[in-house]
């Protein structure tokens, strides 16, 4: 692959650069000096590109972007723990894991320098919003969309991933194709993968869309990573607002906005999520289980359980 190709992101030649190493038919090996993976990065036009990175380094790396450009408005889609893990995942480590996509307007990504983190396991895509405006027709959308397209305010969303999605990705990793077809179907695919997650922002019932900054974005992940790290404990917001300084109704308004739920109801759906998968590695009966995630009323685990999954917890068992 020539220096000049450009098919090529900037950022991933800057990379190879740094680690001395060579982009080949848009791939970077890492170096096993400096830990191991790989990264490919595909320039499809002028206005949408994307870059899959899965890679273990032995530190982090600084990149300049050489593309940066404020000036444009983008929309940036970062697919994260979307790759399978080999290893065992623990249950306390799962809400770090949860398989999902930020959607973010160019105005949060507006640092100067790309981190390329130490351990990744990332889809980023980036388009254009006039671009995607041209291909969106009719005037029914959604305040999201509205927002996402105009890119005049810092927003993030999060969608979980669902298994349409998921087959999807996993067409854009393993699909074999020729270099002939490969930058037009990878195209396709990435530009399905945004039509999709479109299509799922949309469907969200938000009248108001509400700017938002780095630090209340830190916070709310804060927040959410102490929810699903004790799914035994149920969330009081009250408790929530005082230790981490976020007034009562900017916490609820920020968290629906950003996770497409409610604090109770996301707690909920994760905790009867963790249910499912302690009963299914065991070896918990299903009152332990019940017990383990804070229930003290069988019966009502027992219900909820049946509202999520359609069958009570012995049913699901003998699966």
């Amino acid at each position: 692959m020539k220096r000049d190709d450009q098919t090529v992101p900037s950022v991933l030649q800057k990379l190879a650069d740094i680690l001395g190493a060579e982009v080949k038919n848009r791939k970077l090996e890492i170096p096993t000096k400096f830990g191991s993976g790989y990264c490919i990065g595909f320039v499809f036009n002028e206005h949408i590109r994307m870059l899959i990175s899965n890679y273990e380094l032995n530190q982090n790396i600084e990149v300049e972007n050489p593309e940066l450009d404020e000036t444009k408005k983008l929309i940036f889609f970062k697919f994260q723990n979307i790759f399978p893990k080999l290893e065992t995942v623990l249950p306390r480590e799962r809400a770090s894991g949860i398989p999902s996509v930020l959607i973010a307007t160019s105005r949060i990504n507006t640092d100067e320098i790309i981190a390329i983190h130490s351990n990744t396991s990332t889809i980023n895509i980036e388009v254009d919003t006039a671009y995607l405006s041209k291909l969106l027709t009719g005037t029914s959308q959604s305040q999201i969309l509205k927002r996402l397209i105009q890119n005049t305010q810092p927003y993030l969303f999060e969608q979980l991933i669902y298994p349409t999605l998921q087959r999807v990705v996993d067409e854009i990793m393993t699909d074999p194709i020729s270099d002939t077809f490969e930058l037009l179907l990878k195209r396709i695919k990435a530009e399905e993968l945004i039509c999709r997650l479109l299509m799922e922002l949309e469907k969200r019932d938000e009248k108001h869309i509400y700017a938002i900054n780095n630090y209340d974005i830190s916070i709310l992940y804060k927040i959410r990573d102490q929810i699903l790290e004790h799914l035994h404990i149920p969330p009081v917001i009250s408790e929530l607002s005082i230790a981490f300084g976020m007034s009562p109704t900017k916490l609820k308004r920020l968290f629906k906005q950003v996770f497409g739920d409610s604090i109770f109801s996301y707690y909920q759906r994760f905790r009867m999520n963790e249910a499912a998968l302690l009963l299914k590695e065991g070896p918990y009966s299903v009152s332990e289980v019940g017990y383990k995630l804070g229930f003290t009323n069988l019966s009502h685990f027992s219900k909820l359980f049946k509202e999520h999954f359609g069958m009570n917890p012995k049913m699901y068992t003998m699966m």
